[in-house]
């Protein structure tokens, strides 16, 4: 995961975060990682990345297997057809390994500077959603919301993936999850088990299709190092930093959510050596069912080789091993990415 965001204590520069970012992303296509996810917010004076578009296309230039994502974009500041447009040029140029998760946003500010009202945001994301289908689809569609109204559309070029990029939908409620659910995509959850992942898995059966059959990812920063007491001051530093902002969004915003709290879907750090990241990593995934783990790949003020030692540890020692685990307690496990 990468939020491309600068310490202003560190001796980097914006465009180093940026090349950074991109030699990691294509250390990950070597070395066998599955995935990278960029997150998105907007007007944050540590360079928050506003726009992940062009840095999924660098990195889809220099990768051949990896798949983009994002966790989360916030769809409500989109025009739906201007961001399909988007998404399948980036099809096209990753050869079909794009996927788009979606959020609504909860940040006022970046509501008012974008002229989107919040109170719209719902309509806004199910419309677009609705609008995104549509336009990957084959032939000219018109549409007549809520929100959007659109006559005979016909984007190209078309995405590679038939019916385009996968879609994933975040959710802090009931709401959300029970939103994954009806539109058929795959889950990024935050908060409360009892209020987001067991109501989308009731959602998800109640519709007739199998929960199993979909993925789950969120967020957990893993470290593997041999020396906690040497790593730790310097990387709980940067999570410090890189979680501080949230802290902000949170007062800002007027939704109530659980994130954060005590029996919230654990997004802590793991840190130890291979056999404490295993171990806690196969107790997580095997008590929420989840596919898929994003780890910061660039902590704000870490060494960016200090990091890529980091994500080789994960891909060569621990990932293997994680895997035997798992399918060592399941005749049919999930897939681990």
């Amino acid at each position: 995961m990468y939020d491309c965001r600068l310490d202003p204590a560190s001796s980097l520069t914006m465009t180093d975060v940026y090349a950074a970012t991109i030699e990691q992303a294509a250390l990950a296509d070597q070395i066998g990682l599955d995935q990278v996810w960029f997150t998105e917010h907007h007007f944050c004076d540590d360079g928050y990345l506003p726009a992940f578009q062009p840095l999924a296309g660098a990195i889809a230039a220099r990768t051949s297997r990896l798949r983009i994502s994002t966790d989360i974009a916030l769809l409500p500041l989109y025009h739906p057809i201007r961001l399909a447009e988007e998404l399948a040029v980036l099809d096209q140029i990753s050869n079909g390994r794009m996927e788009f998760g979606i959020g609504m946003g909860y940040v006022p500010a970046e509501f008012k500077a974008f002229g989107v009202p919040l109170k719209n945001r719902v309509s806004m994301t199910e419309e677009g959603i609705d609008i995104l289908r549509l336009a990957w689809a084959d032939g000219p569609f018109s549409y007549s919301g809520k929100r959007y109204q659109l006559d005979n559309i016909d984007v190209h070029p078309k995405p590679v993936q038939p019916g385009g990029p996968p879609l994933w939908i975040a959710a802090m409620s009931t709401a959300g999850a029970e939103r994954a659910a009806r539109f058929g995509t795959h889950l990024l959850p935050q908060g409360r088990r009892s209020e987001v992942l067991d109501p989308w898995r009731a959602a998800v059966s109640a519709t007739g299709a199998d929960p199993d059959a979909r993925r789950v990812g969120l967020i957990r920063s893993i470290y593997v190092t041999d020396d906690v007491e040497r790593d730790w001051p310097m990387l709980r530093a940067a999570e410090r930093f890189r979680m501080s902002v949230y802290n902000t969004f949170m007062a800002e915003t007027p939704d109530t959510y659980a994130w954060g709290a005590d029996d919230a879907i654990p997004q802590t750090v793991i840190i130890g050596d291979v056999d404490h990241c295993v171990a806690e990593l196969h107790r997580f995934i095997t008590a929420y069912g989840v596919t898929d783990i994003a780890s910061s790949g660039l902590p704000p003020g870490i060494d960016p080789e200090y990091m890529g030692v980091n994500i080789e540890r994960l891909a060569n020692e621990v990932a293997p091993r994680l895997r035997e685990a798992l399918q060592a307690g399941s005749s049919s496990p999930k897939a681990l990415h």
